[in-house]
């Protein structure tokens, strides 16, 4: 005979039911987290490939050689002097008159290496020309300069009678295209230059390409006389503002190419600055058979860059507007932006080279403009730099499986409006400090002379990287300023900086407690080795701590029914089966901690259980409300049969 629905069996029944379906949802739910758990590992060692693709590409073209050429470079046309020149070299050139010391001695005798240290010639090729023996001089050096016109600042009108000419800074309005001089050679004739050439930015101005130029000749004897005859004749005038030295040389021992540019800027003021820029860098990129491996990485790049492409189109076409919400997206975007600028460039690079080099070895005798190529051959090596970089951060987003990087997040999106407000805080009293500095030391000081370098100062101030000396030029506003700023700005606000993360690193205890609901890639990777222990007999076999326990639970019902269906003898039916309930309630118990311990909630099943007790709570306080009424009215209506009684 069947027991009644309303009989602790029949409970027990449904639990077990009940019981059954909650662990097949639970072991659904975690093999659904196993699965995205592997798809995200088979993505990161994917990306470890693109990863390792990139880093030989970059890499693999970075040398030490460039440094020590560069230096070379620097020690002979920069710091070197010769006899001739009265120990003037390039740093110390202050006036005209040191200008033309350094090109007729220490220039010349860095151009034209032309003797070994026994005297003996080099005569290997003709028209050739070796700097240290090993660097070919590239076409011709060339020398140009920029002016600017008289009469283009404005005079004070009682200092007019005194000064009959006016040359104002260099600018591009101001600029003197005018030819001058014996103007009967290329060297006191303006030569335009393309609008998309170059611009240098010197101490003193933004300098543009063009002006006056002078090739020097292939022998050091007539670049000698050429030089002399320049001087005499008033090349460089009171307009000159900035004279360019540029040569070119190739080394092919390492296949570099060193592309040198000496400046000197004649400013409004008087007197000169000197800057250099030496830049070695590798054009002929596909020489070696470890040269085209680097190729076969760059078109594995390329690959990959197309692959991230198209996944990121699908991803944008399926979120829309939700794409653009998560930051490893936008790093994503930026990566891929990068990418093809590099690409771009890499292709374009290669191939003005090659034209390069034909219109180099038709004309030996002319000045090959590398400059640019250098120039865009550093912003190429910035871009990759910012990828690589970028693509390394990227690694983080794989590792959000992991505890620590969940503490770290969890870390920084609490303190995260507090560090921006104290920021904004900081910044405002930074700034005033700024500015206070430039104002008062700007005028004796180099490091306020600009507002940026107002900016390095302080923070070198806060390192304690600063020479309180250079401030003694204001023998009153430079100990206030000093003593107030490192008080201020260095013990209170970034102490103040130091307590809010302090405060909020007890996220990390927080997250501590909390127990972990998904598994992590060590999980994943435990479960591998434990398998491939049991698959080389090296471990054996084990059921899983879980599987046991849900058998137990499963089992105990039913032994529960068996006892409470068939009494032993010596008592009656009801007194077997007045123990039971007690029973049943254990074996629920544990069956429910046995689900508790083998199951985790999701956040969307979390999310869906908050709404289900919100409605179950509203629905708990309208009933008792109505009890409340129930119960009010009931005792009206006794207190109203009493009455009536009385």
């Amino acid at each position: 005979m069947a027991a009644p629905s309303g009989t602790p069996s029949a409970a027990v029944g449904a639990e077990e039911r009940t019981r059954t379906r909650s662990g097949a949802a639970a072991a659904r739910v975690s093999h659904s987290k196993e699965t995205e758990l592997k798809k995200t590992l088979v993505e990161l060692l994917i990306y470890i490939t693109f990863l390792v693709t990139l880093s030989l590409m970059t890499f693999g073209r970075v040398s030490t050689n460039t440094y020590y050429l560069n230096k070379a470079m620097a020690d002979l046309f920069v710091e070197r002097s010769s006899s001739e020149s009265d120990g003037t070299n390039f740093k110390s050139i202050a006036s005209h008159a040191d200008f033309w010391k350094f090109t007729e001695g220490p220039l010349l005798d860095g151009l034209y290496w032309n003797s070994w240290d026994n005297n003996r010639t080099i005569t290997d090729l003709k028209n050739t020309t070796y700097i240290y023996y090993e660097n070919l001089l590239l076409g011709a050096a060339q020398i140009r300069q920029l002016k600017v016109r008289n009469n283009t600042c404005s005079i004070y009108p009682s200092f007019q009678p005194f000064f009959n000419s006016c040359y104002s800074r260099y600018s591009y309005q101001a600029e003197d295209k005018s030819d001058f001089g014996l103007k009967n050679e290329s060297e006191w004739r303006y030569v335009s230059a393309s609008s998309f050439s170059l611009w240098y930015w010197g101490y003193a101005g933004f300098y543009r390409s063009g002006g006056f130029i002078v090739t020097l000749p292939k022998s050091k004897e007539e670049s000698m006389e050429k030089l002399a005859f320049l001087r005499k004749n008033g090349w460089i005038t009171r307009g000159t503002r900035a004279v360019f030295i540029d040569f070119s040389t190739f080394n092919a021992n390492i296949n570099l190419f060193c592309i040198v540019r000496l400046v000197v800027e004649f400013p409004a003021t008087g007197g000169a600055l000197t800057s250099s820029q030496m830049h070695s860098v590798k054009l002929l990129r596909y020489i070696s058979y470890y040269d085209y491996f680097l190729a076969s990485c760059e078109v594995a790049f390329c690959l990959f860059i197309l692959k991230l492409i198209i996944q990121e189109a699908i991803k944008m076409k399926r979120l829309k507007m939700e794409y653009f919400r998560s930051a490893w997206n936008w790093l994503d975007m930026l990566l891929i932006v990068v990418s093809i600028f590099a690409i771009g460039f890499n292709i374009y690079c290669t191939t003005e080279v090659s034209l390069l080099m034909e219109e180099f070895l038709s004309n030996a005798y002319v000045y090959p403009d590398f400059y640019f190529l250098a120039f865009w051959q550093v912003i190429y090596d910035n871009m990759i730099a910012v990828n690589v970089f970028l693509a390394w951060l990227k690694i983080f987003k794989y590792m959000s499986f992991s505890s620590t990087m969940t503490q770290l997040s969890s870390t920084i999106s609490r303190c995260a409006k507090d560090i921006i407000g104290f920021a904004i805080m900081f910044f405002i009293t930074f700034f005033a400090y700024a500015q206070f500095s430039h104002l008062v030391f700007g005028s004796q000081v180099n490091g306020f002379s600009t507002f940026q370098n107002c900016i390095f100062s302080q923070f070198r101030i806060m390192l304690g990287d600063f020479n309180f000396e250079s401030l003694e030029v204001n023998s009153i506003l430079g100990p206030i300023y000093y003593i107030s700023f490192v008080f201020i700005v260095f013990f209170i606000l970034l102490n103040m900086s130091l307590a809010i993360i302090s405060d909020t690193i007890e996220a990390r205890a927080d997250f501590a407690r909390i127990p972990r609901q998904e598994p992590h890639i060590s999980d994943l990777f435990r479960q591998c080795y434990n398998k491939a222990l049991i698959k080389v007999r090296l471990r054996k076999p084990d059921t899983d701590a879980g599987e046991e326990n849900l058998e137990s639970s499963k089992a105990l019902p039913s032994t529960d029914r068996k006892d409470i269906s068939k009494p032993s003898k010596g008592g009656s039916a009801h007194e077997k089966s007045h123990p039971e309930p007690k029973l049943w309630k254990e074996s629920l118990h544990h069956s429910d901690s046995v689900v508790a311990s083998q199951s985790f909630i999701s956040p969307d099943e979390f999310q869906q259980l908050l709404r289900q007790t919100t409605e179950l709570e509203k629905k708990l306080n309208s009933t008792n409300a109505k009890l409340e009424e129930i119960i009010r009215r009931a005792q009206q209506m006794k207190d109203d049969s009493g009455t009536a009684e009385q």
